[in-house]
């Protein structure tokens, strides 16, 4: 017989290695998920400058960066996408496997047309990585043209 009035075919089986919210506190009651788990072989990216700071330019203007990165980690680095918070920010990637040691670019331009004051545009770059998930932040002024 089970406990607490369950039946053999109900009872639920917990596995003591994955961390268990806190009595009382249920999973969408700010449980926190498991840190995924570190890969020794996984690729890693490693940038030069995770911000750049473009200054001031006229509304209308475009700029361009060139956020240099190296792989880290002990295998190729496969960088699935790139996307920014506004369509006025294009990320271009590598598309190639980087092999361990080797580096590359992330290729950012900033269109200022219809955009004013403070900028702060971020770009994730989704690769083989853990986390999967790498930030970059473009930010800057937008004056007014004159």
């Amino acid at each position: 017989m089970s406990a607490c009035h369950q039946s053999a075919t109900t009872a639920k089986i917990i596995d003591s290695s994955v961390p268990q919210p806190a009595a009382g506190v249920s999973a969408s009651q700010g449980a926190v998920a498991p840190a995924p788990a570190v890969m020794p072989n996984a690729p890693a990216m490693k940038f030069e400058y995770e911000t750049h700071d473009f200054g001031k330019i006229q509304q209308g203007g475009t700029i361009t960066y060139k956020f240099n990165f190296a792989n880290v980690g002990k295998s190729p680095l496969i960088i699935s996408d790139a996307h920014a918070s506004c369509g006025c920010t294009i990320p271009v990637w590598p598309k190639d496997p980087i092999k361990p040691g080797d580096g590359g670019q992330i290729v950012v331009t900033f269109n200022s047309a219809g955009k004013m004051g403070l900028q702060d545009k971020m770009i994730t770059i989704i690769a083989n990585t853990t986390p999967p998930e790498n930030m970059l932040h473009l930010v800057g002024e937008v004056t007014e043209k004159k």
